[in-house]
């Protein structure tokens, strides 16, 4: 693993050393050195790979832990988080139930998916051409057997190749668990738009609900490692037992 070229090096000249190698880090996870799951050298390996003290290491492994990114494991080490662990599963669903009760299981049912052309918006948010094709995927997610959430998602179709309504029917894992899993994208963080609408008869019908029902508009880019976007998603939440819940950093 090389350390951080000279000319790198003088434009971050201004930035704390262990920011600097927690870009490096992040830089080896999105090139697949380390696979979710997997354990990452330990402090010590790294601080002599890096050239620099563990305690300049173990702060920047502080910060990925603490964004959820890597999991600290008492005596086991360090690990690349996945979508199938418990801590992480759930991290992006910031819908919490208004009776402080721990969040139910999640279940989602898989509507559409099928091939889109992308508009203006899209190719500016994605970085790519207008009209590149993107996987457009329906669904509805059901918290305590009742339609809560009705997503619309985008994705980059050349990071999805044979993505399809067969293999989201198929597998009976968290939507990002399988991207990691089948695809090796893996989201590791999501800037949140929110916007209070009120239901149409599409989004009524989905979601069990009179027209003009209010509904909590929550538009989503996700990102990847190396600050990547690869997902868009517009999603429609019912909040009668429920709320938006996020904390600020």
């Amino acid at each position: 693993m090389a350390l951080l070229k000279n000319s790198a090096l003088r434009e971050a000249s201004f930035t704390p050393l262990y920011k600097q190698i927690k870009s490096l880090i992040l830089q080896s996870l999105n090139n697949g050195e380390w696979k979710p799951g997997e354990s990452i050298p330990s402090e010590f390996e790294l601080a002599k790979t890096f050239q620099v003290s563990q305690g300049t290491v173990r702060k920047a492994i502080d910060e990925l832990a603490a964004e959820n990114v890597l999991i600290r494991r008492q005596g086991k080490g360090t690990f690349v988080a996945t979508h199938h662990e418990a801590k992480v599963r759930y991290r992006f669903l910031s819908l919490v139930s208004d009776h402080k009760v721990p969040k139910q299981r999640a279940r989602s049912q898989v509507l559409k998916c099928e091939r889109v052309v992308a508009n203006l918006e899209q190719s500016k948010a994605f970085k790519i051409k207008v009209n590149s094709e993107l996987v457009y995927i329906q669904r509805l997610l059901f918290l305590d057997e009742c339609p809560t959430i009705l997503d619309n998602i985008w994705l980059r179709a050349d990071l999805f190749e044979g993505l399809d309504l067969n293999m989201l029917n198929k597998h009976k894992i968290p939507l990002y668990g399988l991207f990691e899993t089948e695809f090796g994208v893996s989201m590791v963080r999501a800037d949140d738009a929110l916007k209070a609408v009120v239901a149409d008869e599409e989004k009524a019908n989905l979601l069990q609900v009179k027209v003009g029902t209010p509904l909590l508009q929550v538009y989503r880019t996700s990102y990847s490692y190396g600050d990547k976007p690869v997902e868009l998603r517009q999603g429609f939440y019912l909040t009668d037992h429920y709320h938006y819940q996020n904390r600020l950093k």
